[in-house]
């Protein structure tokens, strides 16, 4: 989509919460310097906010969150504060306020309230708008209201809630979808109701979590319904099942954004670079078959899937590969067929020997008993060697 194509559009801010929700899962501990490499390289895709993390809760947070505040050269930071003045106080002090996000979050069902806080509503209500008011004396200028298990939560708690932090000085509300829990009618028409009683001017911003598989649809129901923030991590990784994955979501806005009224001016091809530095820094295995950063979201071995991308790629993919820093493979396994191998003949400047490919086709496709695959390059060694053996015995 080009920056012309892109001009009737609402541009979605992008907001990053791998170095907080994302780390919050067991395994992902990120220290200081590791969520510096990472902010650095969210930076350069284009994330409009990076959350660095819950500066009250240890020095290391309060650490990182120091370090990304002075770093950080167009991303702005965020970060996550309790309804309680010294987690503030920390924060402010840890990020400063210019260009800090400073989210103060929120009971925001009767589930939480009486399980989680054993509190009511009005104690709720007190406390947020209470940390608000702080906050503004302290000189915070970007104040978030973080509504937990918003979707939970009944009209009279969330309008409530928001319409009092908004007194108070907030200017932006985030609606969890805690427990992932709604589906995209559902979610839609919360964030519906919500800019319904904010009015135009309150940015208001989606977090969807991936229990039932639909952060990323639960979101974008949210752009369409009036969301103008998305908040993401790479991978999807977060508590549990995890969040709605950035990847995705610009992957989403890039090929899609006409249909959703909305577009992202993020640089899709840095993403996987981003992507390997959080590998490396939590040892994450890549899964096969996700999308964008799975090992073969740009791999094939279908024999009928490889004859029609060897004429034309688009035939099988839509997403392109170099766009968002990846290569295309196509690797030879027990389901291609004898296409792949006439083009590696002729990648490599050999006139096609059809007894060659049969034999090659069945000692090394049709009669294979494991999934394992060899990759072009594997094959022009073959390809090499046995044109090589064939004339030492024509010798």
């Amino acid at each position: 989509m080009t920056t012309s194509d892109q001009s009737s559009l609402r541009r979605i801010s992008l907001f990053d919460t791998t170095l907080r929700d994302g780390e919050q899962a067991p395994g992902n501990a990120l220290s200081p310097r590791q969520k510096l490499e990472l902010a650095l390289a969210l930076e350069e895709i284009g994330v409009d906010v990076i959350e660095a993390g819950f500066p009250a809760s240890s020095p290391s947070e309060y650490k990182a969150t120091a370090l990304l505040a002075k770093e950080l050269t167009t991303a702005r930071i965020a970060t996550l504060s309790r309804a309680v003045h010294e987690d503030v106080r920390l924060a402010i002090e840890a990020g400063g306020t210019a260009n800090h996000h400073l989210q103060i979050l929120a009971t925001g069902s009767e589930t939480h309230l009486k399980y989680k806080r054993g509190i009511d509503k009005a104690e709720a209500v007190r406390e947020v708008v209470d940390t608000m008011r702080y906050a503004t004396s302290l000189g915070a200028q970007n104040l978030t209201l973080g509504i937990e298990d918003a979707t939970r939560g009944s009209d009279a708690l969330l309008r409530e809630l928001i319409e009092e932090s908004l007194a108070a000085g907030a200017n932006l509300v985030v609606a969890g979808d805690t427990t992932g829990c709604m589906t995209p009618n559902e979610y839609g028409a919360l964030i519906a109701k919500i800019r319904s009683w904010v009015g135009p001017d309150i940015a208001i911003a989606t977090h969807c979590h991936e229990d039932l598989g639909l952060s990323l649809a639960n979101a974008l129901a949210g752009i369409q319904a009036g969301a103008d923030e998305v908040q993401a991590t790479l991978a999807g990784i977060g508590e549990r099942a995890g969040n709605t994955a950035l990847e995705e979501l610009v992957a989403v806005l890039t090929y899609k954004g006409h249909e959703l009224g909305a577009c992202t001016s993020a640089k899709t091809e840095s993403l996987y670079h981003a992507f390997e530095i959080l590998r490396r820094a939590i040892g994450l295995t890549p899964p096969r078959n996700k999308s964008i950063f799975g090992v073969n979201a740009f791999a094939t071995q279908a024999g009928i899937h490889q004859a029609g991308m060897l004429r034309e790629p688009i035939t099988y993919e839509y997403i392109e590969a170099a766009r968002f820093g990846r290569t295309r493979s196509l690797l030879v396994g027990r389901n291609s067929g004898r296409a792949v191998l006439r083009y590696v003949y002729d990648e490599i400047g050999l006139p096609v020997d059809e007894v060659m490919v049969e034999r090659l086709y069945q000692d090394y496709v049709a009669n294979r008993v494991n999934g394992e695959c060899i990759d072009i390059q594997g094959v022009r060694e073959l390809i090499v060697r046995q044109q090589a053996e064939a004339g030492k015995a024509r010798v």
